[in-house]
């Protein structure tokens, strides 16, 4: 097994790809891959391995330079420990658990911390520091997906529901003339009038409720809200109730 891996660290955790861990374990790269594709429903991504594609390994390359094995896919496993133990247990040989022990204690178990025990020049500073950050901006555009994800599937919370019926309070009083208007002290009116402005922002915003508003639609909600107005017939019906009344 080559003593002088490459590390690469990625999400957060210690990893190999295909051809370090083929070399590791005395195993062909043709081999491993095989192997994970007859057992592909036993393996779980983000737990045993890390696909990357695209714009992710394309950053990949870019950091990596000297891993000429990357160079020529279109796509890249990256095993974690638990990736590699499905590996050697697949290949189940005396080799490959040999090597699998070793890669645990002399690499996956290995801590990022062992540089704080040595005194390092500037240059070796710097470039833990530089791989370091390198490392982080590979994992950035996952991390972004993630968080778009969430905002995209989080609804407003409680203050914030309150905060959108408050304005609506606010709103349909505008409309109606003011709290003593006619049309206001016409509850079937108001209702009709409340009905109206909530049926508006449901269509607009393709939710079956004012709760189940997106918090990353929250400020837009609430700029609509605010600018509501009664339209056609409804609009009519408000200014004939307070002309009576005027009358």
């Amino acid at each position: 097994m080559n003593n002088q891996l490459q590390v690469i660290n990625h999400n957060g955790f210690r990893v190999l790809t295909t051809a370090q861990l083929a070399d590791s374990f005395n195993a062909d790269s043709t081999v491993i891959s095989n192997n994970f594709n007859r057992n592909r429903e036993r393996y779980t991504e983000g737990k045993h391995f890390f696909l990357l594609e695209g714009s992710n390994l394309k950053r990949f390359k870019t950091i990596h330079q000297n891993d000429d094995s990357s160079n020529r896919i279109n796509r890249l496993y990256l095993w974690t420990e638990k990736g590699a133990w499905m590996h050697a247990k697949s290949l189940n040989t005396d080799r490959a658990w040999d090597a699998y022990e070793i890669l645990v204690d002399d690499y996956y178990s290995v801590k990022e911390t062992q540089y704080s025990s040595q005194v390092l020049d500037k240059d070796a500073a710097l470039a833990i520091v530089l791989r370091k950050t390198a490392d982080m901006m590979v994992q950035f555009p996952e991390i972004e997906s993630r968080l778009e994800r969430v905002e995209n599937n989080t609804t407003i919370n409680y203050g914030q529901q309150r905060q959108l019926a408050q304005e609506a309070n606010r709103v349909v009083i505008s409309v109606l003339g003011g709290s003593d208007s006619a049309s206001y002290r016409d509850r079937s009116l108001r209702n009709k009038t409340y009905s109206a402005l909530w049926r508006d922002h449901k269509d607009y915003f393709q939710t079956n409720s004012m709760r189940d508003t997106l918090v990353k639609d929250f400020d837009r909600a609430l700029d609509r809200v605010s600018a509501w107005a009664p339209q056609g017939r409804l609009l009519r019906e408000i200014e004939e109730a307070n002309r009576q009344l005027a009358f």
